[in-house]
């Protein structure tokens, strides 16, 4: 199982928010090219960055520091948070990064999806984030009338390769991930998933690496010290 650390990204620091909510947020570094250095330094070989101004508002804010981040070399970065054309998917895969993430996008207008697929193939994943089993855009802020799991299968019947799965309510409540709902993503799709949202414990990687999870992103739980990225990378 490969694992992702996290670096979200706010006003160019590295931040965390809780439960998706941009009043509860955490300022934990200033420099996001010295912490992708880190992840590095301690074995890492993914990342996965997050521009939280872009998923709200569809700014740029934070290119600068993603492009710092890209720069530092030796890691597959995937990138995400706002990226709704196909000027910005080509601007971050000319800048270096090995996948984009598409969000909201994919739910306002899957045709366009569907043809950034067939175009980028690999290169293009989707994020689905979950609020009550229901799929959230625009930074989390409205709720789709889409049923999580159903849509996951939509998107993996259209070719999608990688889907990354957030349960919200999880999402940096440290709290322990929804583990249930990756076991029933693994018998709905064949796509590859990444569990994120929550991830606490190791026994927890070991679930997910057990049931045949593709991926795991860690944020709040490197943070903190409750996860040693160096430990949890032996497991995976």
């Amino acid at each position: 199982m490969e694992l992702f650390p996290a670096i979200d990204l706010r006003d160019g620091q590295v931040v965390r928010l809780t439960q998706g909510d941009y009043d509860r947020m955490e300022v934990y570094a200033r420099n996001p090219a010295k912490t992708a250095a880190d992840f590095l330094e301690k074995g890492a070989r993914n990342l996965h960055v997050v521009d939280l101004d872009g998923a709200r508002d569809g700014t740029v804010v934070n290119f600068e520091a993603i492009r710092a981040i890209v720069r530092e070399g030796g890691l597959f970065v995937q990138v995400g948070g706002g990226i709704r054309d196909e000027a910005r998917i080509l601007r971050y895969l000319e800048l270096g990064a090995a996948r984009v993430i598409l969000g909201t996008i994919a739910v306002e207008d899957f045709a366009f999806l569907c043809r950034m697929v067939e175009k980028y193939g690999e290169k293009i994943a989707v994020g689905v984030d979950a609020r009550d089993g229901m799929v959230a855009v625009k930074g989390w802020r409205e709720t789709a009338p889409l049923d999580s799991l159903e849509f996951c299968e939509k998107l993996d019947q259209a070719g999608v390769s990688t889907i990354i799965y957030t349960d919200i309510s999880r999402d940096g409540a440290m709290s322990g991930t929804n583990l249930e709902v990756y076991r029933r993503l693994a018998d709905r799709v064949n796509c590859n998933i990444v569990a994120s949202g929550g991830i606490s414990y190791q026994q927890e990687l070991i679930t997910l690496r057990d049931m045949g999870t593709y991926g795991a992103i860690l944020g709040k739980a490197l943070y903190t010290g409750a996860l040693k990225l160096e430990e949890v990378l032996s497991l995976c």
